[in-house]
């Protein structure tokens, strides 16, 4: 058995081993429906590894309840057999919550996107499907740059990488060190870089793609459209590219190039 702060006070199998339940903030209410449909969307949008619940607002924060479908470290299954290597637990391969389909691209241009702090379906025009070219020269006008990058997320998955991993705010406190615990036994890379943000709540780093993906798996379906206010549909903060040279996956299109060496003279 192990003894550490990151092991869960299990005293079974169960559906903590494959999954688990938590409520994450989208931020706060007084940004403004503009702001809150804009970061809602994105969040909701990265269903992957999350299945998402009721959207509620309290204290003066827009919340989301969710399914964190990404098991445990210590989970060894064999087949039907599953064995805890934390605490030596034998027995039946646990359940955890089955994955809810979440379609957020209906077809005939319409879309599943929060507005008003809930989700709905809207008629969204017709986009070009291709990323803006950030960089003069990067890339042809009109050609998607990020279509032929080697981009890769942590788990080696290439193609579109800013896309298929999310950082998210856990709501736990201190005094909730079972679920604290729950949190930190995840399996990495599909949940790491676990952080105490506050009294409050955690920050950790999650790999769960976007829904809005193409059938390319790159070009997103939102691009180029609008909402009928004239907003983009695309959420805002996917157009926040971080500083330069900083933040980027590896294979990145927008990295910084190599600099060829000098002939050794």
């Amino acid at each position: 058995m192990m003894a550490s702060r990151t092991v869960p006070p299990c005293r079974t199998l169960g559906a903590q081993c494959k999954s688990l339940r938590v409520t994450l903030r989208i931020g706060e209410l007084e940004e403004g429906p503009s702001s809150l449909d804009h970061e809602a969307t994105w969040l909701l949008g990265h269903t992957a590894r999350i299945t998402f619940l009721e959207l509620w607002e309290g204290e003066g924060d827009l919340y989301v309840d969710a399914i964190l479908h990404v098991a445990c470290k210590f989970l060894h299954q064999d087949g039907s057999v599953a064995r805890c290597r934390a605490h030596g637990f034998e027995g039946p391969a646990p359940r955890g919550a089955k994955p809810q389909p979440q379609p957020l691209q209906l077809g005939h241009d319409r879309f599943v996107v929060v507005e008003d702090g809930a989700n709905a379906v809207r008629s969204l025009p017709f986009p070009p499907h291709s990323l803006p070219v950030l960089q003069p020269g990067a890339a042809p006008a009109g050609e998607n740059p990020c279509a032929s990058a080697p981009c890769r997320t942590s788990d080696h998955t290439r193609k579109a990488a800013c896309c298929r991993d999310l950082q998210v705010e856990i709501m736990c406190t201190r005094a909730q060190q079972r679920l604290e615990a729950l949190v930190r036994s995840r399996q990495s890379p599909y949940l790491c870089k676990i952080e105490r943000g506050g009294e409050y709540s955690l920050d950790v780093e999650m790999i769960s793609a976007c829904g809005y993906l193409g059938p390319d798996g790159v070009a997103c379906s939102l691009h180029g459209r609008h909402r009928a206010d004239g907003r983009t549909a695309k959420p805002d903060l996917c157009f926040e590219w971080p500083p330069k040279n900083r933040g980027l996956h590896p294979g990145c299109v927008f990295g910084p190039r190599h600099r060829r060496r000098a002939p050794a003279t």
